[in-house]
């Protein structure tokens, strides 16, 4: 829907922005001066106890100085009340007291379809969950018994069954007059290809029911429970409800336990995230069966700086996460970037938990290692550098990961880590091979007393005198501030000292 020119501006000159803030914060006395409209309160999308929220409500704009949260009432309502932003000028428009335009006959027609379709969903969510009381879906609560997921997670996570019936939801649904096209159209069945009756899409799974942001039930995900299933995991199809690549399980939920302090947990499935939630990490998600897309790498950002990726251990879950690395260098922002909780081998999330509790995954996230040092282990481990020509290839391979950043400030940081990184790593092989040289020779080096200092500087000329004093001067800085040579290793690595 297209707004009228002047619309918003008029919106927002009728509307208060501290009175629309004010509904969901504390103004703090201290450092606000309501006559002013400067207003001061403790930030509502992260938990700190400082009040860096700052509101200039003259200007009509917002902005945190913790979380670097910022907009107008528009994007703060969006925000607050996980709606699109056409909903949020209907609800300022309602409190302004300003009747919203006519839409155009399309856009109307598009939002009606839509609003149909997630009814749909929602009468598909209550089958679900109905079948998954009957004896049809025996053995699927007994394997969610295994998984130790309680009567209590099962009710709030809308846990459900599919029976194995080819057209058990598609009757349902017809019984309740609910026309074929929305049917097809919300992804619930898909048509029959020899003319008959079109058939459920899930069948013989364990049913997750995927909300958006907004809470409105977009798309399903289910399990097999035939060990034999060619797809174990099967998602809905895309739908004009659902986009895979732009959506996230639960990330309604998280985005509202990121704002009291949770760490953003990216995990790989329906059961990480609800064992990651029911242990107290309720600021968990998942990319829906899929490699992270940039567009979900952007929705995590926007409601966490670093969000820890937690994917699972085995071989599939390693790499996904250096793949991700490559997408995400290019979108590195000041302050936005991702940390990596590396599971053991074979286990995720889930496994953990419930072999050793909470609090062994709290010590790996706890150790969750920034993307850089991920990017380094990716590079060299496994690898042998003994030869110029294989450190050679080490630096060609890291410079073109590192021109893939856009930040020039953030490529400078890289640059340097990595430089760093690459002297730790050749310094130790450097000081093994010369071990082993004095080994072999079977001498000892031995360091030069003041007397043999003496000596060599009396016997030299004035030319040799400087060179050896400069040579002792750069030894000497060297020594006591060792981190400058990383600023200064190419220099370094072609000085010949006397």
């Amino acid at each position: 829907m297209s707004l009228p020119p002047g619309f918003l501006d008029e919106l927002r000159t009728r509307l208060s922005l501290g009175q629309v803030v004010g509904r969901k914060v504390m103004w703090d006395s201290r450092k606000s001066n309501q006559g002013k409209g400067d207003l001061w309160a403790s930030c509502p999308f992260h938990h700190e106890k400082s009040a860096s929220f700052h509101v200039d409500d003259r200007k009509g704009y917002y902005y945190c100085f913790g979380c670097h949260a910022k907009g107008d009432a528009i994007s703060f309502v969006r925000e607050t009340e996980n709606v699109g932003f056409m909903e949020a000028v209907e609800i300022l428009a309602g409190e302004a007291g300003m009747p919203m335009p006519e839409q155009d006959p399309d856009a109307r027609e598009k939002a009606d379809r839509q609003t149909q379709l997630v009814d749909v969903m929602e009468h598909a969510v209550q089958y679900f969950r109905l079948q998954f009381k009957t004896g049809a879906a025996l053995d699927a609560r007994a394997y969610l018994d295994r998984r130790a997921l309680s009567h209590e997670a099962l009710e709030r996570w809308e846990i459900g069954f599919a029976p194995d019936a080819w057209q058990g939801l598609w009757d349902v649904l017809k019984a309740k007059g609910i026309e074929d096209e929305l049917i097809l159209g919300a992804g619930l069945a898909k048509p029959s290809q020899k003319g008959g009756k079109p058939y459920d899409t899930f069948r013989g799974r364990i049913i997750f029911p995927i909300r958006d942001a907004r809470g409105r039930c977009i798309a399903f995900g289910g399990r097999a429970m035939d060990p034999n299933d060619s797809a174990k995991y099967l998602n809905s199809p895309e739908t004009e409800l659902f986009d895979k690549g732009r959506s996230l399980y639960n990330l309604g939920a998280a985005r509202s336990a990121v704002g009291k302090g949770q760490p953003m947990i990216v995990s790989e499935g329906y059961m990480d995230v609800i064992a990651l939630c029911e242990n107290g990490f309720t600021a968990a998600v998942a990319p829906l069966g899929t490699a992270i897309t940039e567009n979900q790498l952007q929705m995590l950002w926007r409601v966490a700086d670093e969000p820890i990726i937690a994917l699972d251990g085995d071989t599939a879950g390693v790499r996904a996460a250096m793949r991700l690395i490559d997408l995400a260098l290019p979108l590195l922002e000041a302050g936005k970037s991702l940390r990596f909780a590396l599971m053991p081998e074979g286990k995720d999330p889930d496994d953990l938990l419930r072999a050793y509790g909470a609090q062994a995954l709290q010590k790996l996230l706890d150790r969750a290692i920034p993307m850089v040092d991920l990017l380094w282990q990716r590079e060299t481990q496994n690898k042998n550098f003994d030869s110029p020509e294989r450190k050679a290839g080490l630096d060609v391979a890291l410079r073109e990961k590192i021109k893939l950043i856009r930040d020039p400030a953030i490529r400078q940081y890289y640059g340097q880590a990595i430089k760093e990184l690459r002297w730790q790593l050749f310094r130790s092989q450097n000081n093994s091979v010369q071990r082993s040289k004095n080994t072999w020779q079977n001498k000892q080096p031995q360091a030069a007393t003041l007397a043999t200092k003496s000596s060599v500087l009396a016997t030299a000329d004035d030319a040799q005198v400087t060179v050896q004093l400069r040579e002792s001067v750069i030894l000497a800085a060297l020594i006591c501030t060792p981190e400058v040579m990383v600023e200064f290793e190419n220099g370094l690595e072609s000085l010949q000292c006397q």
